[in-house]
């Protein structure tokens, strides 16, 4: 995996910074890149389709996806907000600055914002359950596919992680 992608070094520095294990990090890079179509760059919910669209599909609309975890729904805008003390919830186009948005996913996927379930419960020093932490985001949509992305990721940080 190409660890110089879009935003991937502001992602592994804010995982560093919060201090995640390398294959925890490995997972934040899968989860981020397969949510913004392999861009590495913080993206919208359904990008491809307007804003006219989102407004009439979309029931949580205004706080759709947005961001490298596609940070949806009210409450997880205000939590992002008093988390990070970026006023997001008042101004939801916010999540998509790389650099909060890096500080939401790597946080919220920590902290276990988005389904209750959070980093620790999957991948720990012992083991990487790359297939079921994708229930930190989304169920276990695409759950295969996005653990081998992890795991090309974890080999990629394993050449550069110095704990």
């Amino acid at each position: 995996m190409d660890l110089n992608l879009g935003c991937t070094r502001m992602l592994i520095n804010e995982c560093r910074a919060q201090g995640l294990l390398r294959n925890q990090c490995a997972y934040v890079l899968a989860t981020a890149f397969w949510e913004t179509a392999h861009t590495m760059q913080p993206v919208v919910e359904a990008y491809w389709l307007s804003e006219n669209w989102r407004r009439n599909n979309l029931r949580y609309y205004p706080w759709y996806g947005r961001g490298f975890v596609q940070l949806t729904w009210e409450k997880n805008y205000q939590r992002a907000e008093a988390e990070t003390g970026s006023p997001v919830h008042q101004n939801p186009a916010l999540a998509l600055n790389p650099a909060i948005a890096a500080k939401i996913a790597v946080t919220g996927m920590r902290e276990g914002w988005f389904t209750g379930r959070d980093l620790n419960d999957f991948i720990d020093l012992q083991h990487s359950d790359f297939v079921n932490a994708r229930r930190i985001i989304n169920g276990v949509d695409r759950a295969q596919e996005i653990a081998v992305i992890a795991q090309h990721y974890d080999e990629a940080l394993k050449a550069e992680w110095v704990d």
